[in-house]
Order: structure tokens, then sequence, then C-alpha cells
């Protein structure tokens, strides 16, 4: 006869009310966490397309633009730092993903705050407007460019300096910032449009890991473990205890005085792994008997495929596990995997696509566009 509680329900169908409860909770933070990301990564895309400044900008700053210098950006309530200590940044470049983690508002050891004013993003300079001065870092100066991951602090070193400088931001101000003078760099360099392809691949990697709705839990699929207090790991405890007793008590039996206690001996933990192995000792063979060499067995093609997660064999090293991105495949990629009419005229790296085939325009906004989308990456 089924247990039921006083409304009249079974314990397997409070058993699936828990588990739906679980799964929709577990869901809706994993999709909310996801869609933040993809709305910070389309705003950023939308503001590097539109980014620009004008000459009427710089109105009422203290500030001579030069012939088609324009204003692109101004910040208030900066703080010019410099370094105590000689020290080398890495080349500027024009990664503009968004921070993994919240800034925390502090000043890093060996920095030290020597004015404070407006920094003013131009297309040809970073300018500080301070009370003692004014500081420029010319674009086509830099030599290196870092930005703390932990602090709202932005370095800068150029030819024509010495000490290697920068500004203290507002903890709030400092991401747009960051990426604002990643792009006005760009636009330095003539590089905009590299800007805009990194945020297209950061968004369309983006989508592949939006969270699948679970699926609905229901009374017939709940278990007699569910009703046992810590579920199928008491149960698989309770199990593994009780095959290990009986074992341990057969091979302890006080009626073989001496392998018994070679085997107690080999199974104590204290000893080293050098002294185990000397207390068992092998029987010798029979006379007139040669022992036979044993073939250690061969992986079955099931165990392979898993350890490659599901990819085809093949002698590449190509695999559907998570490792590093593949942008110039091995000219015999076709032979062992089923590419895309076109597949070398693909810009990009290797993903699956939906069909199954595979395709070389991993990261790019259209990737898989007439094979049902992209499935998932590729990687050595």
């Amino acid at each position: 006869m089924a247990k039921t509680d006083s409304t009249g329900s079974t314990w397997r169908y409070r058993w699936a009310h828990r588990q739906n409860v679980r799964r929709v909770s577990t869901y809706r933070g994993a999709e909310a966490a996801w869609r933040r990301r993809d709305d910070e990564l389309r705003r950023l895309r939308a503001l590097a397309a539109d980014f620009a400044g004008s000459a009427a900008a710089g109105e009422g700053l203290p500030l001579e633009l030069g012939a088609d210098e324009v204003v692109l950006w101004a910040l208030p309530a900066v703080q010019l730092v410099e370094v105590r200590h000689t020290t080398v940044l890495p080349a500027p470049d024009l990664t503009v993903a968004p921070p993994s983690g919240p800034l925390r508002p502090r000043r890093p050891d060996g920095v030290r705050v020597i004015d404070a004013g407006m920094a003013v993003i131009t297309s040809r300079r970073l300018v500080l407007l301070g009370g003692r001065g004014r500081r420029d870092w010319a674009y086509g100066r830099m030599t290196g460019l870092a930005h703390d991951p932990a602090a709202p602090v932005t370095l800068i070193q150029v030819l024509d300096r010495r000490r290697t400088s920068g500004l203290l931001l507002p903890t709030d101000a400092a991401p747009d910032f960051r990426f604002k003078l990643t792009l006005a760099f760009a636009d330095a360099i003539e590089q905009r449009a590299a800007v805009l392809a990194q945020l297209d691949e950061l968004i369309a990697e983006h989508a592949q890991l939006k969270p699948f709705r679970p699926a609905v839990a229901t009374p017939a699929q709940a278990r007699l473990t569910a009703f046992v207090p810590g579920g199928r790991r008491t149960v698989a405890v309770a199990a593994a205890v009780a095959l290990l007793v009986p074992a341990a008590l057969i091979e302890s039996d006080p009626s073989d005085p001496t392998g018994g206690a070679e085997v107690a001996a080999a199974a104590t933990p204290a000893l080293t792994p050098s002294v185990a192995p000397a207390l068992i000792r092998p029987a010798a063979p029979r006379q007139g008997t040669t022992p036979k060499p044993t073939k250690s067995p061969r992986p079955s093609p099931s165990t392979s495929r898993d350890a490659r997660c599901g990819a085809p064999d093949n002698p590449l090293g190509y695999d559907f596990c998570a490792g590093t991105r593949i942008r110039q495949p091995a000219a015999e990629v076709c032979d062992w995997f089923d590419c895309v009419p076109g597949f070398w005229a693909g810009r990009g790296y290797l993903v699956q696509c939906r069909d199954g085939s595979v395709s070389l325009t991993g990261g790019r906004a259209n990737a898989c566009a007439d094979h049902r989308g992209v499935r998932r990456t590729i990687a050595k």
C-alpha cells in the first residue's frame, strides 16, 4: 500500500515536486547570469560600432586640440598615480572582454597619488587635466599598458617618460573607461574592425553557453533511495561496507597462520609501496611448464570515443572536449570529419554544426548558417 501524507499524496509525488522546484531554481539562476553577460556583450558591441567624438565636445576644456583631433570622452574625479619602482608593462593590445569580477576601490602597493583632475580621451591621446598641470599619453608613443584586474588602476608607459604613471579611477566608471580607451587606441592604429570582430566572436561563443530548460521530473522516476536519508550516497556506502566486511573476515582466517598474516600485512596502509609487494609471494610455476605472458586488454572503441567526448577516431588528436581552438586545421581533417561544402573558405576556428558536419567558421555571426547553427567547438 502506498505511503501517503495528510494531503493524500504519495512520497513519489513529493519527490517529483522537490526535484522540479530545485531544477527550475537552478535554471533560472544560470539563465539570469547568462543574460546579464549577453546584454553586456551586446552593449559593448553597439558602443564599439557607434563610438565617435567631436571637436565641440572639447569646448570649455583647457585643452588645445590638433587639426583633426576630437574629444571622445571625458571623466571627472580621477587621480594621477605613479609607480615607485621601475617596471615593464605588457604592450598595448585590443582585448575587450568584460571583467570577470568586481573591482575593489583600493590603491595597489607601490603606487602613489600625485595629482587629481579630469581624464579626457581624444582621438590621439589620453590627457589628465590636473590641479598641478597637464599629463599627456600619446597613443603613438605608448610602449606599455596594463589594467589592474582587482583595482580600478590603469598604468601606461610611453617613450619620452622614465617613470610609469597612470590613473586611479572611480570603481563604477573603470570598465567603461578601459573599453573606450581601447577603442580610441584601436582607431589610432586603424584596427576598429578587429575590435568588432572580437566582440562578434565573444557573442557567438557565449550564445553556445545558454542554459537549457531542465526536463520535468515525474513521480515514476523516483527511486527507493530517495526514501533513505542521504539518498544514493548512503546506499552506496552501506553496500560497500557490506561487501568489504565479509572479505576482510575471510582474508584474516586464523586457520592459516602464515598466509593470513602476510595478506593482513600487505593490506596495512602504513607500509611503503617498496615493502608491500615483497610480502605477497607469487606462486612458483610447476616444473615443465612455462608461464604465458598476459596481454594488456585493448581499449574498446566506445571507451576511446568517450575519451574524445564523442569525436570520431582520428590521428590528429581532435576531440569535442575542452581544449585549444583549432584555427589552422590539418590538411587531412576532412578525411576524418564530415566537412561542409566550401570548408576551406571559412575564416574562424573548427566547430561542429547541429547536423553533424564540421565548419571552419567558428566565432562568426553566421557560423553553420546553412547547417542549423553551431553545436560545439572542436579542440585539440
